[in-house]
């Protein structure tokens, strides 16, 4: 095979044309935790390993079940009843074998924040889907000086062109950026960059029988879906989501965070 293809310094040479070699350089340089790997952190995971960037955590407990084949880039047939963690190491390696990955199973919430060292990252980025999480993370970010970017809600959106990214202060609409201002408000964090959309969510459709069938065996525990169980379906409801909203929402997080990394229109 010749020279695995194409050396590694050829695979960027696209983004060497936009971003120079000294660029190139600090990305490579850069390690990236990405906290959540759903349908907005699987795309964010995608585009920083083609950016270039050389070191990546990943940290995410779940397992890809049938339900994520619709939205999520890790989640193929092949791949159900994998860690998300695990298939997305795989896919970083075969697009850059010189990557770094560290992979973590587990849910993020304060009993398990202590197995991170925040000061180790150039930057965060939060795309997990509990409030709880996201405050300690957030917060954690803040009292470690890292740079961090906040997904709000995906959920129940069809307009991908509504996205914004804005300081949590100025988003309106979004209703998990309601709770996220009052909570971050308590807490004296001042500023946090987020992607968030003013679209009015969507009321999902709930009055198919197997929907009302799948959402009762979630309450009970029984008949899920084999052999993967994501922990969305462990929520209160379940929202409806579409392929291109969370997707592009994950990349113009990752866009953000090369942008922030290069100190570009700083």
């Amino acid at each position: 095979m010749r020279d695995n293809i194409d050396s590694m310094s050829d695979a960027f040479s696209r983004s060497r044309m936009l971003l120079g070699a000294e660029g190139m350089e600090r990305l490579k340089r850069a390690r990236v935790a990405v906290f959540g790997l759903g349908g907005v952190g699987g795309y964010i995971v995608e585009a920083l390993t083609r950016s270039g960037v050389g070191e990546l955590d990943l940290i995410d407990p779940d397992r890809i079940c049938f339900s994520n084949l619709n939205r999520q880039i890790l989640a193929t047939r092949e791949t159900i009843g994998r860690y998300k963690t695990d298939v997305a190491r795989e896919r970083i390696k075969i697009i850059n074998p010189d990557a770094i990955v560290r992979v973590y199973n587990l849910f993020f919430l304060p009993e398990t924040a202590d197995n991170f060292d925040f000061t180790r990252y150039d930057y965060i980025a939060d795309a997990i889907d509990t409030v709880t999480g996201k405050l300690e993370l957030i917060t954690k970010a803040r009292d470690a000086g890292t740079p961090i970017i906040s997904s709000m809600g995906a959920g129940n959106k069809l307009d991908a062109s509504a996205l914004e990214v804005a300081d949590i202060y100025q988003t309106s609409i979004c209703p998990l950026a309601r709770v996220m201002r009052r909570e971050l408000k308590k807490r004296e964090i001042k500023n946090l960059k987020v992607v968030y959309s003013k679209e009015v969510p969507m009321t999902p459709i709930e009055n198919d029988k197997d929907m009302k069938d799948i959402e009762e065996d979630i309450k009970t525990g029984e008949n899920i879906e084999p052999p993967g169980m994501s922990r969305d379906q462990n929520r209160r409801s379940i929202p409806g989501s579409v392929a291109f909203v969370p997707a592009a929402a994950g990349l113009i997080m990752a866009g953000e965070i090369v942008r922030d990394l290069l100190a570009i229109g700083d």
